[in-house]
């Protein structure tokens, strides 16, 4: 018999079980969901339990990066309790809570080499809407890159030029929509977006790096970091204003973000890019960036 409860933040060790043992390769933290119900309207926590023992997780995010009225709802089952009906009685509670919050669609991720969970989500009628590869960087492998910015462009970083962020804001707002998959998210006034984007507990000024033409932003990069590994750093956000793009900017905050990662200590750099954004890819590619399994956008009307 199985039971599914909602948890508050003293249980998301054991979520955060389930979750790394269903999804390694997504490295979930307790301090990233934390954060992350920070930055959203609303969030939901579940786990499940099979005969007393933990069996599954369910996690629903309700206004976050995402377009209006569709909510993020995600469950995972570990693989030695599957077939018993755990994945199925957490979507229907994550379906009604989605519900609730005005949906007419729910969407999640699905690691692109699992095709059983691929599969089970096909048989209830999810669709493809995204797909996102997973690039890395072997900074042990490779010398400290020159920035080099193209001549004009100055690189600086958030910590030094802190009055900067209105005009990262207004990068951000035509970088956004220009994401293949993020042409319907509509981005949140400046303050939000400065809490939501740029407060985060991986975010630091140090980071994030900009490209100034005269004083004026046209570009800017930021790394995502975690306080539990001191060895991988993650790609946030590259964007360059649309006027400036194709002059070598966003490969010049690439590698002030190499440098930086590689100087810091880190050993890894990870990104993930949408199938279709052919620029960031060759970007990334010609830096040295290669493609391991990503995972792929599910979505189901309610």
């Amino acid at each position: 018999m199985f039971e599914i409860a909602q948890i508050d933040e003293s249980g998301l060790p054991r979520l955060i079980g389930v979750a790394n043992a269903v999804r390694p390769r997504a490295r979930a933290t307790v301090e990233g969901h934390i954060d992350w119900r920070r930055q959203a309207t609303d969030t939901v926590w579940l786990v499940a339990t099979l005969d007393g023992v933990d069996a599954g997780a369910g996690i629903g995010v309700h206004g976050w990066h995402s377009e209006d009225g569709v909510v993020t709802t995600i469950a995972l089952v570990l693989e030695q309790t599957r077939g018993r009906g755990v994945g199925t009685a957490l979507l229907a509670d994550l379906d009604c809570w989605a519900a609730g919050h005005g949906a007419r669609a729910v969407e999640g991720k699905v690691d692109e080499d699992d095709a059983a969970s691929l599969a089970w989500l096909e048989r209830r009628g999810y669709a493809e809407v995204g797909r996102n590869s997973t690039m890395v960087l072997d900074l042990t492998a490779i010398d400290e890159p020159e920035v080099a910015p193209p001549p004009g462009i100055e690189i600086v970083t958030w910590a030094e030029r802190p009055e900067l962020a209105p005009g990262m804001y207004e990068v951000a707002r035509e970088a956004y929509p220009d994401i293949p998959g993020e042409e319907n998210v509509e981005l949140e006034p400046f303050e939000q977006w400065l809490s939501i984007d740029m407060d985060g507990s991986g975010d630091r000024p140090e980071a994030t790096f900009i490209a100034l033409s005269d004083d004026g932003v046209v570009g800017y990069a930021k790394l995502s970091l975690s306080s539990s590994d001191s060895e991988r750093a993650y790609h946030d956000i590259t964007g360059v204003l649309r006027a400036w793009r194709g002059h070598g900017i966003a490969s010049a905050l690439k590698r002030a973000e190499i440098a930086w990662a590689k100087r810091t200590g880190y050993r890894q750099l990870e990104t993930w890019n949408e199938a279709r954004n052919t620029p960031i890819r060759i970007l990334n590619e010609r830096h040295g960036y290669v493609i391991e399994p990503g995972s792929i956008t599910m979505r189901r009307d309610l």
